[in-house]
């Protein structure tokens, strides 16, 4: 059984809190393949927005081996990608949703953000036209150490951004994190800038869910449950998403 050991709600957050990684994991996927289905039943497909990173590996994995998801009425979209690097730079994102979803489920359609655009600025026109070309029926998306949401670090996250899609500095914490999972060597070889969805595009999904395991991510949890509703911990606008679930384990919600 996946059934978590702790529900509880944070103003309008759902949070649900499992016994280790692996229930999380299955149980995330379960609300994902209902609401997947549901979108399928009614529209006859669904748009769907994945996150990348350690944290979510276990997630995709259960996912794309879910029965039941006809795949070929999906189109997937990501949330960020490095600026200036190649879609077979390893730590490419389009490289890792490739290998973990794409090349696996074989969805309808995956529209992936290039990083290496030779003019980034209307790549962010071009990727924000696809995204409000249909509803956004899924955001499966984490939190980063730094209380992140896709690439909006504290600096640069706006809850009422005017932007769908836009090139962030990135955040010193937020490059330590990406040479601590291992995806960079180190510091100096991580790209400073990238292209991320912002807070309103993400949030404009009819539905989120928030994959938070790990302990390093546990801080990152409670400022997020706990603190104001600011910028300065960009996760705590979930607290106003009723269409929002936060999924962690007992390892993740350690500090609340």
């Amino acid at each position: 059984m996946s059934e978590p050991v702790k529900t509880f709600i944070v103003d309008a957050l759902q949070v649900r809190v499992y016994a280790n990684i692996n229930d999380l994991a299955k149980d995330a996927a379960k609300e994902a393949r209902m609401q997947i289905q549901q979108a399928v039943s009614s529209a006859g497909k669904c748009a769907v927005i994945l996150a990348t990173g350690n944290s979510q590996i276990k997630f995709l994995e259960i996912l794309t081996t879910t029965p039941s998801i006809d795949w070929s009425k999906v189109t997937f979209f990501h949330m960020d990608e490095y600026l200036g690097i190649d879609k077979e730079h390893h730590a490419s994102f389009r490289k890792f949703l490739s290998e973990r979803v794409a090349k696996k489920v074989n969805p309808y359609l995956f529209n992936y953000i290039e990083g290496d655009a030779l003019e980034p600025i209307d790549e962010c026109t071009r990727y924000t036209n696809l995204l409000k070309a249909q509803p956004i029926n899924l955001c499966c998306l984490g939190i980063g150490e730094n209380g992140h949401l896709a690439f909006n670090d504290p600096p640069v996250a706006k809850f009422d951004d005017p932007h769908w899609v836009k090139i962030v500095k990135l955040d010193l914490k937020c490059r330590q994190q990406q040479v601590g999972e291992g995806h960079f060597p180190h510091l100096p070889a991580v790209p400073q800038y990238a292209i991320t969805l912002t807070i309103p595009a993400l949030c404009s999904a009819q539905k989120m869910i928030c994959v938070a395991p790990e302990r390093r991510k546990a801080q990152a949890v409670k400022d997020t449950l706990t603190g104001p509703i600011d910028p300065s911990c960009p996760a705590s606008i979930l607290r106003k998403c009723p269409h929002a679930i936060l999924f962690l384990d007992t390892e993740s919600a350690a500090l609340l």
